[in-house]
């Protein structure tokens, strides 16, 4: 921008879940910290504690980002969705013409928008009139993404899902295995939602992705192609979002600084950390593997404990889960919670030398930014294809016959935790490989900084 250019003003629409708010809210803060406006609008009530909790300490500790609420009527009982999520999506998506008269009266106007991939469609349609640059912000990985691009290609000829791998043309093959189960089933009310949200892609301006070119380059390289999808607009990837430091209302302050304290008496790379997001409740037959695991490894450990889908339900206990016998032989070689935690900061020390991760997005973003190589545990939607990615990129491992489908025994998990913390210099030169890139294409120059100045300068 020069002295006279009035600073852009980005709207930002994240949907529901904390997998799709904390990219939004990163990206707020960035274009905030590069002179930017920014109104970020959210779907009230939200499905979690988490997500309410977060926008506003988020909000609080940043004065300068406008907010709006789009309130949204919950969907009537014969509506057949069970996922509180997917609940949520639709409901947005029912209300999102609401949307256009509050940025008309939004001041300054508002020169471009980025909406959350889940809804795309029908921002498209909500925003037509307004004649600004509209976003698309992608907050999986870009070779989930190009088979959501594919998908109405893909299902128009069921034989296509007949193989045992599929292929996008420009993208290393996609297992048969990794494709989420309700791609397969025609008519299922997710996959009509993004059959309707990729046929809306060409009518952006552009498609950001929280990844960088050098995590991605074959796929990223397809897309930008046109190898993918005809008409498809830029993919800008802006990877890895930087973490936002502010308060979060769910982290039980004495437990972290106990974590983060710990950790500093730790050896470096001494650490294994589990933690499987903010939506993902294992039952309890594979959370008393995981606890056999690490009774029989050596190991040094974090284990963020989550035990149920919903916040709002969390009701039990950690001794009623896991017994006070395990909780005493382990406390002075691991620390097990179940409150949320400041993944960052765990992730970010010294001691930390691998992530048994469920493969979202955000995690894996965040464990290339910092260089910790990843035990990927994928268990559903999109975290198959993303643990595919980690292994091409050689930030971890992955046994493929793990899923959300089997308990996986403690043996295994042993295993293949050794593989990651005794693997050596080769892995860890690869995560520090990795760590290098992240840095560098975010930096003064870098390729996702390039795309920043590209979307809104």
């Amino acid at each position: 921008m020069t002295s006279s250019t009035p600073p852009p003003h980005v709207a930002l629409f994240p949907s529901a879940g904390m997998g799709h708010l904390l990219p939004f809210l990163r990206l707020a803060a960035t274009l905030n910290s590069h002179g930017c406006h920014v109104t970020l609008i959210t779907a009230e009530p939200t499905v979690s504690i988490s997500e309410s909790d977060h926008i506003s300490t988020f909000l609080r500790f940043n004065p300068k980002i406008n907010h709006q609420s789009l309130q949204v009527q919950p969907l009537d009982s014969s509506t057949d969705i069970s996922d509180p999520f997917f609940k949520q999506f639709e409901a947005i998506r029912r209300s999102l013409h609401l949307v256009t008269p509050m940025l008309k009266s939004t001041s300054p106007p508002v020169t471009s928008i980025v909406t959350d991939i889940t809804v795309s469609a029908s921002m498209a349609e909500a925003v037509s009139e307004l004649n600004i640059p509209s976003y698309v912000l992608c907050t999986t990985s870009a070779k989930f993404f190009s088979l959501v691009c594919r998908l109405p290609v893909l299902i128009s000829d069921p034989v296509n899902f007949e193989a045992e791998k599929i292929q996008i043309p420009g993208v290393a093959p996609i297992a048969k295995s990794s494709i989420p189960p309700p791609f397969l089933i025609p008519g299922h009310f997710f996959v009509k939602e993004l059959l309707a949200n990729a046929t809306s892609f060409p009518k952006f301006k552009g498609i950001l992705i929280n990844s960088f070119t050098e995590f991605e380059p074959q796929t990223l390289k397809a897309l930008n192609d046109g190898k993918v999808m005809h008409g498809l607009p830029p993919v800008l990837p802006i990877g890895p979002l930087p973490a936002v430091d502010y308060p979060i209302k769910e982290v039980n302050e004495e437990s972290q600084c106990r974590i983060l304290q710990w950790l500093d008496t730790q050896p470096n790379r001494s650490v294994i950390y589990l933690s499987f997001g903010s939506r993902t409740a294992l039952p309890v037959d594979q959370i008393t593997e995981i606890a056999k695991a690490l009774e029989i490894c050596s190991y040094r450990f974090v284990w963020i404990l989550k035990l149920s889908k919903v916040d709002k339900e969390d009701r039990e206990d950690l001794v009623d889960i896991l017994g006070q016998t395990f909780l005493n032989k382990v406390k002075n070689r691991g620390i097990v919670i179940k409150e949320w935690v400041d993944q960052e900061k765990i992730l970010s020390h010294s001691a930390t030398g691998g992530f048994v991760s469920h493969c979202g997005w955000n995690s894996i973003m965040e464990a290339a930014e910092w260089g910790v190589p990843v035990v990927a545990w994928p268990l559903f939607g999109d975290q198959r294809v993303n643990a595919e990615v980690v292994v091409d990129a050689g930030l971890g491992v992955w046994d493929r016959s793990w899923s959300g489908q089997r308990v996986v025994e403690a043996e295994e998990i042993v295993k293949k935790v050794a593989e990651v913390m005794d693997g050596g210099e080769m892995i860890m030169r690869r995560a520090e490989l990795v760590r290098v890139e992240a840095m560098r294409a975010v930096g003064d120059g870098g390729s996702s900084d390039a795309s920043y100045v590209k979307a809104f300068f």
